[in-house]
């Protein structure tokens, strides 16, 4: 019998609360981690973040099993949670810590993420450009605990937060 093999995936995607539950869902998605990625700040804070003090983007750090579900799925997937149109936040949440980036972990993620975007911007499905980003991973910052795993623990609070996002509409009106 082999041992598995993991794989590390992040991508940002505005409220981290609302990237968790979508990927958590899939078999081969070993654990999903909120956190901070991309800025200059060691160890950030959730107010250093919100506040825009650290140049972090709230982000999700998936590990993955490729054999069950691909990088190329996590893209997919990914993709259909944002509005990879808008460089100013996502939704009802403003700000650069909450804007849109594929980070990669090496060379076969980042022509993936880049082929993804194209082909994404050919599609036609947005009238505006796509300014999502594609950059290195940099270090992770795990966010504090009562981040994890929000939309289990604090359910009602998630889903009055969520609903009035308009994320879902987003989402309703673009992919499905």
């Amino acid at each position: 019998m082999s041992e598995k093999k993991y794989a590390k995936a992040a991508f940002a995607g505005g409220c981290f609360w609302c990237m968790v539950k979508p990927f958590k869902e899939w078999d081969g998605i070993e654990d999903i981690v909120s956190g901070y990625m991309g800025g200059h700040v060691e160890n950030p804070t959730y107010e250093d973040v919100k506040k825009g003090d650290s140049g972090h983007l709230e982000v999700v750090e998936i590990t993955f099993d490729p054999s069950l579900f691909t990088y190329e799925q996590l893209l997919e997937l990914y993709w259909q949670q944002i509005d990879p149109t808008d460089a100013g936040g996502q939704f009802h949440d403003r700000g650069h810590s909450y804007s849109t980036a594929i980070f990669y972990y090496d060379d076969e993620q980042k022509m993936a993420a880049e082929q993804s975007k194209k082909q994404l911007g050919e599609s036609n499905r947005f009238k505006k450009p796509i300014v999502t980003v594609v950059r290195p991973a940099e270090t992770f910052y795990r966010a504090e605990d009562y981040h994890q795993d929000y939309y289990q623990k604090e359910q009602s609070h998630y889903k009055e937060d969520r609903a009035k996002s308009g994320r879902d509409e987003f989402i309703n009106d673009h992919w499905t």
